[in-house]
């Protein structure tokens, strides 16, 4: 297996975080624990199925959450914070905080998942 050549540690960390809903995605499994699709489709707007299906599956390959199948019928899939993923917390947060104090009027909260944690 080909290693991934990055330029310092904070790399490794956008590698794995970085993405159009990534954060997202494991800032709500952090705080809400193990959902389904549609719950994460329903929190997190503004993204595609596709696109939330392919940064499900990154974070899967990277260890930062599970997928759990159940043989039913229909089958029901659940997503999970793993150790690794809760270990991101502290820099989730960190960013929602940062996010708030540097908003100016180009940004509109339509979704405040931050607020709902801080709150």
């Amino acid at each position: 297996m080909d290693k991934i050549q990055v330029t310092c540690e904070m790399e490794v960390t956008l590698k794995m975080i970085g993405g159009k809903c990534k954060p997202l995605i494991l800032h709500s499994l952090i705080r809400k624990g193990t959902q389904r699709f549609s719950e994460l489709m329903h929190e997190i707007t503004q993204v595609s199925q596709r696109t939330l299906t392919n940064q499900l599956r990154e974070l899967e390959h990277d260890g930062l959450i599970t997928r759990t199948v159940y043989a039913e019928v229909p089958p029901r899939v659940e997503y999970s914070i793993t150790e690794k993923g809760s270990s991101l917390k502290n820099i989730l947060q960190l960013m929602c905080v940062w996010g708030e104090k540097n908003m100016d009027e180009r940004f509109e909260i339509t979704n405040p998942l931050c607020r709902k944690n801080c709150e």
